[in-house]
């Protein structure tokens, strides 16, 4: 892309990152826009499945609800989050997120600074679907 493409990223412009338990789009990291001080994308987790609990050492993390509800953790304190609400998740806290409803829920995740998204990329249980094509539940491998 040329440095004015990189202003504007589309979800057609960018991979799928497809678990058994979502997908993931980076719609903004250093490798897509140039950014060097923060990685964003939106994460869909599907109803009833959520991630593990887990940490970023290095980057602190801002979850804003787009749609749905679900179950937040952040240390040992976990709450309801519905639409409209931000968490934030600062380095080294461990935390989970869990869908709870029966539609999806799609959250905005921002990293500062990137780093993250790469290490979700090279799980062996993601599934990496290029720009431009679908991804389906099948891609993350539960076989739906």
């Amino acid at each position: 892309m040329s440095d004015d493409e990189t202003r504007f990223v589309s979800p057609d412009d960018v991979e799928s990152l497809v678990f058994d338990w979502g997908v993931l789009k980076w719609l903004n990291t250093p490798e897509v826009t140039g950014s060097e001080r923060f990685s964003a994308g939106v994460v869909r987790l599907e109803p009833g499945k959520g991630h593990e609990r887990h940490d970023h050492p290095e980057s602190d993390e801002i979850l804003y609800v787009l749609d749905g509800e679900g179950e937040q953790t952040v240390g040992e304190e976990t709450r309801d989050i519905d639409a409209g609400e931000v968490v934030f998740v600062p380095r080294g806290v461990p935390h989970s997120t869990v869908n709870t409803g029966w539609e999806t829920l799609r959250l905005l995740a921002v990293y500062a600074p990137p780093g993250p998204e790469e290490t979700l990329r090279e799980m062996p249980e993601c599934t990496v679907v290029p720009p431009g094509e679908l991804p389906t539940r099948d891609a993350g491998g539960d076989g739906e």
